[in-house]
């Protein structure tokens, strides 16, 4: 049977037990992934408690104790024009793809998320589809730009 485990402002992580979450996502995000420095910065910021808007959570899914998927989910401090929330990373471990995982996560996700949710994703990517299926819709038909400025 599985369980969640959230971490947010109020249920902080070990050390140990961010560095494994952190190491999870870096794994199994495979080519969708981003740096573990990156993923770190996430995981950190749906933690913290500074500003009360912001922040957010990171959920777990276990089986036996051990981790299935993880997701991590961050609060934008926007409403209406923004949705409150970003679905950042979302992974399943590759072993338990095609197991009701990533639906039961991401149900949990939403049942948590307080307001609206936005969340990224290549047009190739096969969760495209499970997120449609939850609700998910590209309302707009656009493609995110992004300037990375030179430091």
């Amino acid at each position: 049977m599985e369980t969640f485990k959230i971490y947010n402002k109020i249920t902080e992580p070990s050390a140990a037990e961010k560095e494994e979450v952190i190491s999870f996502l870096y794994q199994h995000l495979q080519e969708y992934g981003d740096k573990k420095e990156d993923i770190g910065k996430c995981f950190d910021f749906a933690i913290k408690d500074s500003v009360e808007e912001l922040g957010g959570f990171v959920l777990i899914i276990l089986e036996n104790d051990e981790i299935q998927g993880v997701t991590i989910v961050n609060k934008t401090g926007m409403a209406g024009y923004i949705p409150e929330n970003i679905l950042v990373y979302i992974a399943v471990h590759e072993n338990a793809r095609g197991k009701g995982y990533g639906k039961k996560l991401m149900n949990k996700a939403i049942e948590l998320a307080d307001g609206d949710i936005a969340l990224h994703v290549e047009p190739n990517n096969p969760a495209k589809f499970l997120y449609e299926k939850l609700g998910f819709e590209n309302k707009y038909k656009y493609l995110e730009m992004r300037l990375k400025k030179q430091k």
